[in-house]
């Protein structure tokens, strides 16, 4: 049953119309639709319209929605307490460090990368999903993600968390863009929670 409602989101998100647009960097600041959203004190802020999601920031939106948030899932026959446990777990080939790290949550599970310095994933661009693993490149890694936030969807209070941003755009302005260096950009974590959303909306 699930893997049919994986396919339908990945459907969904495929056909989703999603306006993405850059953040722009001038005078020492970061602009999103010519807002601030972070100023030469990185200090940062919201706008009308956009909810600026990150795990230190003050709206409870903001914090209830990043990946680092301690949140109860099962993904893939694993419980898991948070989406960035899982984003950082596949970074590892070991199984068994992969499940211990898939425990984690907030900056907890962020610095859990310091064990990772090492085997950096980016110098081959391969994950892993215990043990075997997943081009980084690859539409296969793309269908991982769209399970990943589907699966955390599933925790009541993720869900609706995210039906409470209403139509406000959903921006993570601190993302990274390069795929090389990152297992989850900024256009691909927007992608998902905004398509996801409106997934969600249609169903209800």
């Amino acid at each position: 049953m699930f893997k049919r409602e994986i396919q339908k989101y990945t459907k969904f998100r495929e056909d989703f119309d999603f306006k993405y647009e850059r953040v722009i960097e001038k005078d020492d600041c970061k602009y999103f639709k010519d807002c601030i959203v972070e100023d030469s004190l990185k200090k940062y802020s919201e706008g009308n319209g956009f909810i600026n999601l990150g795990y230190n920031f003050k709206n409870s939106l903001s914090r209830a929605l990043s990946n680092l948030y301690p949140i109860t899932f099962n993904f893939r026959g694993k419980k898991v307490n948070s989406i960035e446990g899982v984003l950082q777990g596949i970074k590892y080939k070991d199984k068994k460090i992969q499940n211990l790290i898939l425990k984690y949550s907030g900056l907890d599970a962020y610095h859990t990368r310091a064990a990772n310095t090492d085997d950096f994933w980016g110098n081959e661009g391969f994950l892993y999903w215990q043990g075997n693993p997943i081009k980084r490149d690859s539409n296969e890694y793309q269908l991982f993600l769209d399970e990943l936030y589907l699966s955390a969807s599933k925790n009541p209070i993720y869900k609706r968390a995210l039906l409470a941003t209403g139509d406000w755009y959903l921006l993570h302005h601190i993302g990274c863009e390069d795929i090389s260096q990152t297992v989850l950009t900024r256009y691909e974590y927007e992608l998902r929670v905004n398509s996801l959303r409106e997934y969600i909306k249609q169903k209800n």
